[in-house]
């Protein structure tokens, strides 16, 4: 991989910095199982994930991507994205453990720009977010000499499935499932995920096309993502999954609206998803939960079995946006 040095200030002494192209997404994805390796013990981040976070379309890889290297050697990647519109800024970053002085050069980089695009949006000030693992190769310690702090804890939660134990399920009275194979029923996930989060820690009011750009939905089996129908009611929850890892089968959002809490629903939705990747041959099955969650996920998860695996952190840091 040739790299071209392209940003100022200068990066530590023997390290270089470029933006990242779509072509970089298999280097990139090394350096994620690299650390990934380090933080979980396995492997974890497959190519597809890294194609579409570089080629989504709100994404300006020229200036809101950074690729850190040691002559060769991919060492650090850092991607900020802007769907909010406003305040809010995400930054991913990722970098190994003995490039610490070559994290803080991207953050530097990272804090700046998301400054730009926060100013851009009208915003007075700038919210950013980044993910870690709960025991990062990153220097946490730095982190916080740098005014971010830790605000959440997402726990990984799995399972092993067998269809031997995991027979489909019985559905509560009243409830039928139907997947999202159709365009309308598409739709109608998105509103349903809309509606059920919108209390949720960080949620982000979106509209369908930029969920679908955001999920990237047109490389979704979406024979794999269920609606719930309660008789009488209508619609009222949704489970999006996914086939699409090596180590597991995965669900993104299980979400029930608040009315139709209490019936079981969500349960049924869980152990459906267990059933079906089981008779699909998959061994385990995982899923994200925010500790502070207020509906009950966590017991729910728990008490079907499902374990930790992992934990996850959102660190945020507030900058604020002068006039322009």
């Amino acid at each position: 991989m040739t790299i071209r040095t392209t940003t100022t200030p200068l990066p530590p002494a023997g390290l270089t910095v470029r933006p990242a192209t779509p072509d970089d997404a298999p280097a990139v994805r090394d350096l994620l199982n690299r650390v990934d390796l380090l933080e979980i013990g396995r492997a974890g981040t497959e190519l597809h994930e890294v194609r579409a976070d570089l080629t989504h379309p709100g994404v300006d890889l020229r200036r809101d991507s950074w690729l850190l290297a040691d002559g060769d050697d991919l060492v650090g990647y850092g991607l900020l994205r802007d769907r909010s519109g406003g305040e809010r800024i995400d930054l991913d970053q990722y970098v190994l453990p003995e490039h610490q002085a070559g994290a803080l050069h991207l953050f530097a980089l990272m804090e700046r720009r998301a400054v730009e695009r926060a100013a851009a949006n009208g915003a007075s000030r700038a919210v950013l977010h980044l993910l870690l693992n709960a025991r990062p190769t990153l220097d946490t310690g730095a982190l916080r000499g740098r005014g971010w702090d830790r605000v959440l804890r997402h726990h990984v939660l799995t399972r092993p499935v067998d269809p031997r134990t995991d027979p489909l399920p019985v559905p509560p009275p009243g409830v039928t499932l139907r997947d999202c194979r159709r365009e309308e029923d598409r739709r109608t996930a998105h509103r349903l995920q809309e509606e059920a989060f919108a209390e949720h820690f960080d949620h982000r009011p979106r509209d369908f096309a930029q969920w679908w750009e955001d999920i990237d939905g047109a490389h979704l089996d979406w024979s794999l993502t269920w609606i719930a129908t309660l008789a009488g009611v209508g619609d009222v929850a949704v489970l999006r999954t996914r086939d699409d890892r090596t180590a597991h089968g995965w669900a993104d959002r299980l979400g029930v609206l608040p009315a139709a809490r209490g019936r079981g629903i969500g349960g049924h939705l869980l152990r459906h998803f267990f059933a079906h990747y089981a008779a699909l041959g998959r061994e385990r099955v995982a899923l994200g939960v925010d500790t502070a969650n207020t509906t009950g996920a966590l017991a729910l998860y728990e008490g079907n079995g499902m374990t930790v695996d992992f934990a996850v952190d959102t660190w945020e840091l507030v900058l604020p946006v002068r006039p322009r």
